[in-house]
């Protein structure tokens, strides 16, 4: 089978090299043709660990391409995905699928008879059967089937997700699509990976529960992280136990400063505004999407506490402005809340990240952008730890120490030990854990 990806962001780009991977003969098509041409001089833009990789072997062995040219890709194509944007739409948080529609009647211009489109964006049930519909519109004597796959890719780990994930999710109406996802996951059966086949809506919906409970998780132990502070408890220890328990899980109960990222805060928001549309309200989503947003201001009002009365022309160092680590994506980062909240406080701000600087720049104004992790401790008051990346578990308490002016240490990911902190002179506080005797 011939295969169009429609969209080159993370998603579509992700999805399409890993199809590539499994053998199949991959396009790739965006309108912004400043980043095909990049894609053609295998530039990747995003990070994303071991893309690169994959993309350089595929496309030198013909099986994956990169074109602006929608049309011809579509029409030589036996199985089309849409995986454009969906964004937030102001006002009412419904996702937009201005562009996903827009797909959807140029793809039905272009196809052949027989064609599967596949919808891999995340979408609010019932899209598939718009899409559906406007594509009989524009051709109403079309043979073609709709379904939709939703992805369940973690930035840092989207490879290795798509390759072994936990399961496949297969949205259809018909058989010929439903045979048509099967072919094309037939690499992961040898791995007896789980195939989900279902109707169209269950799909869209197993999409933003999914990450509406997740989401709702995190939020859960960063509230119990609060409640740990005040009682003399240790959230890192409540959080192992009761990941042990196999009805709950370990995963996503690490406490931190929110969450973020292009899914999570754009899927609660979507998923709680068509529960609104529906008047069947989910009052803990729409919770979880109130407290995550005082999350961000409660981890900045941390650090103006450890400045003392009076920060205004105090320093800040902050490692860490990517969402989450092994990504260079800032897209609702605690950070793009967090550092605005200190200069708005008159606090200057040092900040270091080793994939984030690019995309993060232009949305921080005002801050000094440091090369190397330890650069930013230079003169500073405080220093806090906002993305848990590798390169600064290893750090020295005694070099940052040393290089600091203040003693104050805020790490919101607890990557560090609290008493080599406090061994260096530093007064080290991390989340939810009770503050040490004096």
């Amino acid at each position: 089978m011939r295969i169009t990806m429609i969209g080159t962001g993370y998603v579509g780009l992700v999805s399409g090299v890993c199809f590539s991977e499994f053998g199949f003969d991959v396009t790739c098509v965006d309108i912004d043709e400043g980043k095909i041409e990049r894609l053609n001089n295998l530039e990747v833009p995003i990070f994303e660990p071991g893309l690169d990789t994959l993309i350089e072997r595929n496309f030198a062995e013909g099986r994956l391409s990169f074109t602006t040219d929608f049309e011809s890709a579509v029409s030589r194509s036996d199985v089309v995905f849409i995986a454009v944007g969906t964004p937030s739409r102001r006002g009412d948080g419904e996702a937009d699928l201005t562009y996903v529609f827009e797909a959807a009647r140029r793809i039905a211009k272009s196809m052949k008879p027989g064609t599967t489109v596949v919808i891999k964006s995340t979408v609010v049930v019932g899209t598939c059967r718009k899409v559906a519909a406007i594509i009989a519109e524009e051709r109403p004597d079309m043979d073609f089937s709709i379904a939709s796959n939703p992805e369940f890719l973690r930035e840092g780990s989207a490879i290795e997700d798509f390759m072994r994930p936990d399961r496949v999710v297969a949205g259809v109406k018909d058989e010929r699509g439903a045979d048509v996802l099967r072919q094309l996951y037939r690499p992961l059966f040898l791995r007896e990976t789980p195939i989900v086949t279902t109707t169209l809506e269950n799909a869209e919906l197993i999409k933003y529960a999914s990450n509406a409970f997740l989401a709702m998780k995190i939020t859960f132990i960063n509230e119990m992280a609060d409640l740990c502070e005040k009682v003399g408890g240790d959230v890192q220890k409540v959080a192992s136990a009761i990941g042990l328990d196999n009805r709950i899980g370990s995963k996503f109960l690490h406490a931190g400063p929110g969450y973020g990222g292009s899914c999570f805060p754009k899927d609660t928001s979507a998923l709680a505004a068509t529960a609104r549309k529906y008047e069947a309200p989910l009052r803990l989503i729409e919770t979880t999407m109130s407290v995550n947003e005082e999350r961000k201001r409660a981890m900045a009002d941390r650090v103006l506490r450890a400045l003392g009365p009076d920060p205004v022309g105090k320093t800040v160092g902050i490692l860490g402005i990517a969402f989450k680590p092994n990504t260079d994506d800032v897209r609702d980062a605690p950070s793009l809340a967090i550092v605005p909240a200190l200069q708005a406080a008159g606090v200057e701000v040092r900040v270091h990240d080793p994939e984030a600087r690019e995309q993060a720049e232009p949305l921080l104004p005002g801050v000094k952008w440091c090369d190397a992790p330890y650069d930013v401790a230079d003169g500073a008051d405080a220093l806090a730890v906002l993305t848990e990346w590798n390169v600064y578990r290893g750090l020295s308490p005694q070099t940052l120490a040393d290089r600091m002016r203040g003693k104050a240490v805020i790490d919101m990911r607890n990557i560090w030990r609290p008493e080599e902190f406090n061994k260096a002179g530093l007064n080290y506080s991390g989340i939810g854990r009770a503050s040490e005797p004096e």
